[in-house]
């Protein structure tokens, strides 16, 4: 028996989010749409320049495992906040929400919580300024070799190949899960992210038990526009893929198998947290011994709830929105 049904290993980020509209946007500078990475004072400059915040323990796989925890599986999240107010609220958070944050917020850092400024456009479009502060020294002495090895499912955030220390512990954590019989699997994060560590991505793909992107990101990764051949590609060389579309149909390849889940268009308050709450979905689904099918429609019912309020994470009672339609 694990201890964890699933841990996620990543950025552990605090999302302070606002609404804006796009002639802000041009004003400060920011592209819409994307996560862009910014230094500290231009982190501080945002953040100073937003009104009606809204504060949420945030980071990709942080949602994600969250998401999961709320679903009643045992989870497990490791990463790395400084003991200022707001890491000390990180990791309160996380845990009020049922994961374990493993690791002790650091005392005496010398930079402080990491924390992404969103603003979300009226058409439900987030675009991410993200200071990495001290998540971004997250290495291979953060990962425990007990909390690892005591996970079923493992994800993995491909932020973390930013920097040299990420990536290790990273990989830290996949040998150590794989070695003790768990599955572990990436997520490709971004299109850009992809770009950054194509020939790292590629070879993950052919090592690790499963990887979950969207369209843009499977196209950057085999730098193609013919989706059809990177798809094609991918499960030849993965033993598990899925493919998320905005608006359209979820694709989700397991040897042999094929699952083709269609999507309900729903429109968007806030799109912050639809891949991440597509993940949680997907995962509860496998953990729980669900096929391709049921898991894809798991991952789109959460999807659709997050993106219809502000913020990340679930509000509603996912298990009860699944046995709505039918799939507990």
């Amino acid at each position: 028996m694990k201890k964890y049904d699933v841990v996620g290993i990543g950025n552990a980020i605090v999302d302070v989010i606002t609404r804006s509209d796009d002639s802000f946007l041009d004003l400060m500078g920011i592209q819409k749409g994307i996560m862009q990475l910014v230094e500290r004072e231009r982190g501080e400059l945002l953040y100073g320049s937003m009104k009606e915040r809204v504060q949420t323990p945030g980071g990709s796989l942080a949602n994600t495992i969250a998401g999961i925890g709320s679903l009643g599986l045992a989870t497990g999240f490791i990463g790395r906040v400084r003991d200022d107010a707001l890491g000390k609220f990180y990791a309160e958070e996380m845990e009020r929400g049922g994961t374990d944050f493993v690791n002790a917020p650091v005392a005496g850092g010398e930079l402080p919580t990491s924390r992404s400024m969103i603003f979300v456009s009226p058409d439900g479009e987030r675009s991410m300024n993200t200071y990495l502060g001290i998540s971004a020294e997250l290495g291979p002495e953060d990962v425990s070799e007990d909390v690892a090895s005591n996970a079923r499912i493992l994800f993995l955030e491909g932020y973390l190949y930013d920097k040299p220390k990420g990536m290790q512990a990273f990989e830290a954590a996949s040998r150590a899960t794989r070695a003790a019989g768990g599955m572990a699997g990436i997520s490709l994060s971004d299109p850009f992210c992809v770009d950054r560590h194509r020939p790292e991505f590629r070879r993950l793909v052919k090592e690790l038990d499963y990887v979950i992107g969207n369209e843009q990101e499977w196209l950057s990764l085999y730098q193609t526009d013919d989706l059809g051949f990177a798809l094609e590609t991918a499960a030849s060389e993965s033993g598990l893929i899925a493919c998320t579309r905005s608006g359209h149909d979820v694709v989700i390849v397991r040897g042999e198998e094929e699952a083709v889940i269609p999507v309900r268009p729903v429109t968007p308050v806030d799109a912050t947290g639809a891949g991440d709450q597509f993940a949680a979905g997907f995962l509860y689904g496998l953990a729980t011994g669900a096929d391709l099918a049921v898991a894809g429609r798991m991952g789109c019912v959460a999807a659709a709830e997050v993106i219809g309020h502000v913020g990340p994470r679930p509000q509603a009672d996912l298990s009860e929105l699944f046995r709505a339609e039918g799939l507990l």
